[in-house]
């Protein structure tokens, strides 16, 4: 015990010792604010940035943490307040952005990222920088995206009525979406009809039968106990990455010094790790709670997820034509995928023979 003791006592002096010392005693604080709760991802995420960022600049920059809708309660609000400077930080999905930055919805195209690597290594890397000049123009500078990270898992498709093995059994179904354009794009190609929802609603929407089916993952699922109101089949098609874009301030950003806006980075790069770990451990009792509770989990074969994602071939097409910014940010994405897929390919060659 005594021995972990000092261990930890010397990796904190470390990093208070490595980190910048701002001698002038001025203090910045960060006002971050997630519309969610403490079970969130997004929480997990901000907590682990608050303390990364306050113990690396040696207390010289403090973030006060706003879960729920203190501040703001809708993506539009939100990011009026990011821009405008009265929010320092804000985590947004894609669908709460699309009103202002129609692109973001890149991340909602079906089945383009085939796994957590795939997804993890794209958002790590230049396609983020490329979707942050973006909405730089956009914003005329006001708001800068710093990371994207994940809420959530996958989406998955789930419904009140019968297992769906393929596109044909998506026929009919009556299948949530949020007010966004392309999600009902997908819905509508897959055979299904999309009916808008707001999410509070969702669960007597189940009950009554205005709608039949989500896109949701697990721990969405779960946590909102749609089981009770009668969704009872999940098909893990994994058809799109939950993605969490975490915006900033650009003036707020830019107004450091370079020690501190280096802090700040690294400070998002620790807050990306955590959202990505955290809703794979999440998921394992969702999943396990779901079939205890009479659940039917079913696992596309390859041949049926192919099924799937030629089906939903036409939604990219819809997305070059109707969204501004589309073909250059698809372009990134499907350029991301493939630099990163070769990456994978070539590191299985290396660690499996």
């Amino acid at each position: 015990m005594m021995k972990y003791l000092a261990t930890a006592g010397i990796i904190a002096a470390y990093t208070l010792a490595a980190a910048p010392v701002y001698a002038d005693g001025h203090t910045i604080t960060l006002r971050a604010t997630a519309n969610s709760n403490e079970n969130d991802e997004d929480y997990d995420g901000l907590i682990v940035f608050k303390n990364y960022v306050e113990a690396a600049s040696n207390g010289a920059i403090e973030v006060e943490l706003f879960i729920g809708t203190q501040l703001c309660s809708t993506g539009a609000e939100c990011l009026e307040g990011v821009s405008e400077g009265s929010i320092d930080i804000y985590i947004s999905t894609s669908g709460g952005a699309a009103g202002i930055f129609p692109y973001v919805q890149v991340l909602d195209l079906p089945y383009l990222m085939s796994d957590d690597r795939v997804a993890e290594g794209v958002l790590q890397g230049d396609f983020v920088r490329t979707m942050r000049d973006m909405a730089l123009e956009t914003s005329d500078d006001t708001i800068r995206l710093m990371t994207v990270g994940n809420t959530g898992g996958w989406r998955n498709f789930a419904n009140t009525v019968r297992p769906v093995m393929t596109p044909a059994d998506m026929e009919g179904l009556k299948i949530r979406t949020v007010v966004a354009d392309l999600p009902q794009e997908l819905v509508r190609a897959l055979g299904a009809s999309p009916t808008p929802i707001p999410w509070p609603e969702l669960f007597t929407s189940f009950q009554t039968g205005v709608v039949e089916g989500s896109k949701n993952g697990i721990t969405d699922i779960m946590g909102m106990k749609f089981p009770d109101a009668g969704l009872q089949y999940v098909t893990l098609d994994g058809h799109a990455y939950m993605g969490a874009l975490w915006w900033m301030n650009n003036e707020r950003f830019t107004g450091m010094d370079e020690a501190q806006r280096r802090v700040i980075v690294d400070g998002f790069y620790a807050l990306q790790q955590a959202t990505f770990a955290s809703p794979k451990r999440n998921s394992i009792q969702a999943y396990a709670d779901f079939v205890e509770g009479g659940g039917n989990l079913y696992v596309p074969s390859p041949e049926e997820k192919a099924m799937f994602a030629e089906a939903a071939t036409p939604v990219q097409a819809w997305f070059r034509e109707n969204v501004d910014g589309g073909n250059e940010i698809l372009d990134a994405l499907i350029a991301a995928v493939d630099d990163v897929e070769a990456d994978l390919a070539a590191g299985y060659d290396a660690d499996l023979n």
